[in-house]
């Protein structure tokens, strides 16, 4: 009884919950693999509880995705990326622990519209020019270890800023899965404390309505597998760019 008094206290729409079952289920096809979508599960919720609050909201059901993710693509992470990224992504997260209350929300996504934007049309030339040389130095590492970190703790918008890392490293289709696919488990069960200790975003509320998300989570998850099977390396490559610059746009005109 209590578990329906807590969903009912939310006071949603039917409209509202279609829109937070079809995030979920998004979310899942995400985590398989169909990378670039992310912009538009946060956006959907933000839409539905405000920006702080669904980043609370979302945190959960990351990280139970991303227990799925590493279970199916473990095999084929590549831990000397991990490596490399992670501690500047801790550095990231707790700067964006610290600021996260002041920061403008709107000048967060123009700012982020724009690096995203530019990243990928430096990708696009890259790809045009087909150039093998790969950026793999300490700076290109460490800063976008930082800011995929911040942005991950502010707005759960990491996605885009990894998403051209691991295609600037070119790494196959599912070594770019799996390598992300730790990467963000480790770093979303790392923010976890700090929404419900400091910003008070997750409640056992929150987890409540996450319970009845999961299952279209998981039934997106194994949908996006099968799809992800289909697409060769190359059209993946450009799969990526394609969605992630969408999302930059949809993030700068929103």
């Amino acid at each position: 009884m209590e578990y329906l008094e807590i969903l009912k206290a939310y006071h949603l729409s039917i409209f509202q919950w279609i829109a937070i079952f079809f995030a979920a289920f998004l979310l899942g096809m995400s985590k398989s693999g169909i990378k670039g979508i992310g912009i538009i599960i946060v956006m959907i919720l933000a839409f539905v509880f405000g920006e702080k609050a669904s980043t609370g909201v979302l945190l959960p059901l990351l990280i139970s995705a991303d227990i799925f993710a590493v279970t199916y693509y473990h095999r084929h992470t590549q831990w000397g990326f991990i490596k490399k990224l992670l501690p500047w992504m801790i550095i990231g997260v707790l700067v964006g622990v610290w600021i996260g209350n002041d920061i403008s929300e709107d000048l967060f996504k123009k700012l982020m519209a724009i690096i995203i934007i530019g990243s990928v049309l430096i990708m696009f030339y890259f790809e045009n020019k087909k150039l093998i040389t790969i950026p793999n130095n300490r700076i290109f590492s460490s800063s976008t270890g930082f800011l995929a970190g911040f942005t991950t703790m502010i707005g759960n918008l990491a996605g885009p800023i990894s998403n051209i890392y691991f295609l600037a490293m070119r790494l196959p289709k599912n070594e770019f899965i799996g390598t992300a696919a730790w990467l963000f488990f480790i770093i979303n069960v790392f923010k976890f404390p700090f929404h419900i200790l400091v910003w008070k975003t997750i409640n056992k509320e929150t987890l409540v309505l996450n319970s009845i998300m999961i299952p279209m989570m998981i039934i997106g998850f194994f949908i996006g597998v099968r799809i992800v099977k289909l697409i060769s390396n190359i059209n993946y490559r450009r799969f990526i760019l394609f969605v992630t610059a969408l999302g930059g746009f949809i993030l700068l005109f929103s």
